[in-house]
């Protein structure tokens, strides 16, 4: 359901991006294709492990804010992802 707040924020706000959710077991078969990994607060206990994993491919990974993910606050969301992107790119250039 969040991931559907998302899509429909980012249609709003006229940008094109691809956002899914996968289980954490899928990890690895992910990596080379993402460009930013949030997760779920469920899962925020893997955030060090996750980030270090993604950091020889350049993939920012950060945790879901608690409040944003409990109220499906989509747009609160993809903010948060594209902030991610965009730090990246800048690191990057």
């Amino acid at each position: 359901m969040l991931v559907e707040r998302m899509k429909q924020s980012a249609h709003s706000r006229d940008v094109a991006v691809e956002i899914t959710a996968v289980p954490v077991s899928d990890f690895d078969q992910i990596i080379d294709e993402a460009d930013v990994i949030l997760l779920g607060p469920q899962v925020k206990f893997q955030l060090q492990n996750l980030s270090a994993a993604a950091a020889p491919h350049g993939v920012p990974v950060a945790a879901i804010d608690m409040m944003h993910y409990g109220s499906m606050q989509g747009d609160k969301v993809l903010d948060h992802a594209l902030s991610l992107l965009k730090t990246a790119d800048q690191g990057s250039v």
